[in-house]
């Protein structure tokens, strides 16, 4: 398969690690962007120059510092709304990262702060999630569950990696206060059907919350257009630094909600019994931020904008199409997810026939530098619906090409052979 007019050779050019050596002399093959994504050079000095020229603590200062750095974190928030479709700057809150956003979330159903009936939980209310969740979309709700007597269900995965709608209408139900399922697997590279979801919880009157970690740094992605309530994710995984991550919500949900942190900058008044909040998004904002990372984001945004979402989901497409064809030359490997492009992703998780996939990791790492990521990825309830500990698993993003794969194919062939 050719590569289209989209130029990868100049886009690797723009992150200095993919032309290091590894030990031994090995070019580096990296396949593990589900994970975290790499760095290019614009974000790098983007936070560089930042911390070196321009840094001071934001929303503090009257002096020049000051101001500086709170016109780039906050022109950061901009260039974030923008990117994601939101209809106000103030509907995107930093968190550290997706984790973070979906606690926060979680925090606020039963929460005896809240007021609000929709946020209201208890015994005979339901919180509905997926078998396919990451654990960051897992745990979170069952402590809520745990702390409100409200019951946990999900829905189920099908054997090809889709997400089972066959009893949708018995599991979303007039008890059903939230929805929260993944935009994207992080395992399978299943993309879900949010709008036959969101249709049923609106006939339910349900809340619905995507975890787009896997969604937003590879597809275009426009939350208005969307129509859910809350959407989660993380800039380590969008070519962006680690330690910032974004909650955005509709401006009257999280006008409605109380913070979930406390401490300065999220108030506007402090009595020694009682405290005002600030306005959304700094109600939840409380505390130094994570401000050089937020504005590494902010150049992430720009970067990625400059590429365009519709080239990288493009030549994203291009990968798994070529991957899938490659990886079903290899006997005995089974693939865990869709074995079809139909809306899904460049992520590829899969089984080697008597091999774990640590030894598979580990030799591929080993003998030909090529990074995959092992184990459970953070979706142990999957690897167990599957019945599996763990899987091997090579995610791509815009910067990886046909070749990268060949050397992964290549590197699974003497997997086998040292096993054989």
């Amino acid at each position: 398969m050719t590569q289209t007019s989209f130029d990868v050779e100049r886009i690797r050019k723009d992150f200095p690690v993919l032309s290091r050596e590894l030990p031994g002399g090995r070019p580096l093959v990296y396949l593990d962007s589900g994970n975290s994504s790499q760095k290019p050079t614009q974000v790098i000095e983007t936070m560089r120059e930042h911390l070196a020229l321009h840094y001071s603590n934001v929303g503090r200062a009257m002096h020049a510092l000051g101001a500086e750095s709170t016109e780039a974190y906050e022109s950061a928030r901009d260039k974030i709304a923008a990117f994601v479709g939101a209809p106000s700057r103030d509907e995107v809150v930093f968190t550290k990262n997706a984790s973070e956003a979906l606690n926060l979330v979680a925090y606020s159903f039963g929460n005896p702060a809240n007021t609000d009936d929709r946020f209201r939980l208890g015994p005979g209310d339901e919180i509905v999630i997926s078998e396919m969740e990451h654990h960051s979309n897992i745990v979170p709700w069952q402590l809520l569950a745990q702390r409100t007597g409200a019951t946990l269900r999900w829905f189920g995965v099908t054997d090809e990696g889709r997400l089972d709608l066959s009893g949708l209408d018995d599991l979303v139900t007039e008890r059903t206060k939230i929805i929260s399922i993944a935009h994207q697997s992080n395992v399978l590279g299943t993309v879900n059907p949010v709008a036959d979801v969101l249709a049923r919880a609106r006939q339910a009157g349900a809340l619905v919350m995507l975890d787009a970690s896997q969604s937003v740094p590879h597809h275009p992605v426009d939350v208005a257009a969307l129509g859910v309530d809350f959407v989660a994710f993380t800039g380590h995984k969008m070519v962006g630094p680690s330690g910032i991550g974004v909650l955005w919500g509709r401006g009257e949900l999280l006008e409605a909600m109380p913070p979930f942190l406390g401490g300065g900058e999220m108030i506007e008044a402090v009595w020694m019994d009682r405290s005002t909040y600030a306005p959304i998004p700094h109600k939840f904002e409380a505390g130094t931020p994570p401000i050089v990372e937020a504005i590494g984001l902010g150049a992430a945004v720009d970067y990625l904008s400059g590429v365009g979402m519709a080239a990288v989901e493009a030549h994203e497409r291009e990968l798994a199409a070529y991957g899938l064809d490659a990886l079903r030359e290899l006997p005995g490997l089974r693939l865990i997810g869709p074995d079809s492009l139909e809306m899904r992703g460049g992520t590829l998780a899969f089984t080697l026939d008597g091999i774990h996939p640590h030894d598979v990791g580990q030799i591929l790492d080993d003998a030909f530098g090529v990074a995959v990521r092992v184990g459970h990825h953070c979706a142990r309830p999957l690897h167990l619906r599957f019945g599996i500990p763990a899987t091997t698993r090579a995610s791509f993003y815009l910067y990886n090409t046909t070749g990268e794969i060949d050397a992964l194919v290549r590197g699974l062939h003497h997997v086998q052979k040292v096993f054989a």
